[in-house]
């Protein structure tokens, strides 16, 4: 392996952590190391490999909203709360460093839901949201391991 590909690789494994942990916009990343591959290696197969990459982490982009989005509608929980959750989500994200996010999320959420439809449903809808977060990023992280994977074979075609 040559240093540029060892440095992507290391690129594409912070990728994957940080759509893991909301800290870093791993699919984008993803997206700039696979990018900066191809441009270094500037063989068709290189850029073939690029365009695939490129494809799944659009892909993975639209149905981590469409999906979520769609089970977060079904189960009655409307678009205003998803909007404060996601408020004082980067709020949490810059009081607490790293989890922040997470709870700013679920509090805004429950806090959303509590004023909308009072405390005993408050936390099903919470529950209800936090399902389709964790399904969100279980979609990211299936394309972003997809556009790794296209790059792995990419390497070792080429």
């Amino acid at each position: 392996m040559s240093l540029t590909e060892v440095l992507v690789a290391v690129a594409l494994a912070v990728g994957l952590a940080g759509i893991l942990v909301p800290l870093l916009p791993g699919s984008a990343l993803i997206f700039a190391a696979v990018l900066a591959w191809a441009i270094t290696i500037g063989t068709a197969g290189g850029w073939a490999v690029l365009t695939i990459a490129t494809a799944l982490l659009l892909v993975g982009t639209v149905v981590k909203y469409a999906v979520p989005g769609k089970h977060l509608k079904d189960a009655g929980i409307p678009a205003s709360t998803q909007w404060i959750g996601a408020g004082t989500a980067i709020v949490g994200f810059f009081v607490v460093p790293v989890v922040g996010i997470v709870i700013g999320f679920v509090l805004g959420v429950y806090l959303a839901e509590h004023r909308r439809v009072g405390p005993a449903q408050a936390w099903p809808s919470t529950k209800h949201a936090l399902r389709a977060v964790g399904l969100s990023i279980l979609i990211e992280l299936t394309a972003g391991l997809l556009a790794t994977l296209t790059w792995v074979v990419g390497v070792v075609a080429t």
